[in-house]
């Protein structure tokens, strides 16, 4: 979304209603797995050389519910300030008044910013079922109590009979004499 820094200075407070594509944030934040176009609306104004913008962005994005992975729409809405200027001392990192030397200004990585610090930690589905729950992806599988139980038997079986092997196989330095009496007479 470029801004020529000339129509501020000419028409203050200048209005800009667009919609932007922003679907590569999918690609950037894995917690994020759909976003389309998001309805941006910016008032700037120019005062003492910095140029001021209020971003109002609304959209929607689809994120995995924290509860069982299926999709939840999160609808959204940020207002945002950014501040800019063309004169170099008047900028300052302290004050966020970022310095601008070309006449022309994109204001999509902002845009992009606020969204991104508008996801949510956690988001849960409300119509979410145990039947909806997604049985496996990349990484894990969901087991019932059952198979879970059934596994978990396996797995101390195991240990158990691996701990039995090894008390087997030490033989106590001392009676490591023994140990060959006993094989000699096999």
């Amino acid at each position: 979304m470029n801004i020529a820094l000339q129509k501020i200075a000419a028409h203050t407070p200048y209005t800009i209603t667009e919609t932007v594509d922003v679907s590569d944030l999918e690609d950037l934040d894995n917690d994020i797995r759909r976003i389309g176009t998001v309805d941006v609306t910016i008032e700037a104004t120019l005062n003492q050389g910095i140029y001021t913008f209020r971003i109002n962005v609304a959209g929607e994005m689809i994120l995995p519910c924290a509860r069982t992975l299926v999709d939840v729409p999160y609808p959204f809405a940020v207002e945002a300030y950014e501040q800019f200027t063309q004169v170099e001392y008047k900028a300052s990192k302290d004050e966020e008044i970022f310095f601008v030397d070309r006449e022309v200004l994109d204001l999509t990585p902002y845009i992009k910013e606020n969204i991104l610090l508008e996801v949510p930690i956690r988001v849960f589905s409300e119509d979410t079922k145990i039947e909806d729950v997604i049985d496996e992806q990349e990484g894990f599988t969901v087991l019932g109590e059952d198979e879970y139980l059934e596994q978990e038997a396996i797995q101390q079986e195991k240990f158990k009979q691996e701990k039995q092997s090894e008390q087997q196989k030490k033989v106590d330095p001392r009676l490591s004499s023994l140990k060959q009496y006993f094989e000699d007479d096999e």
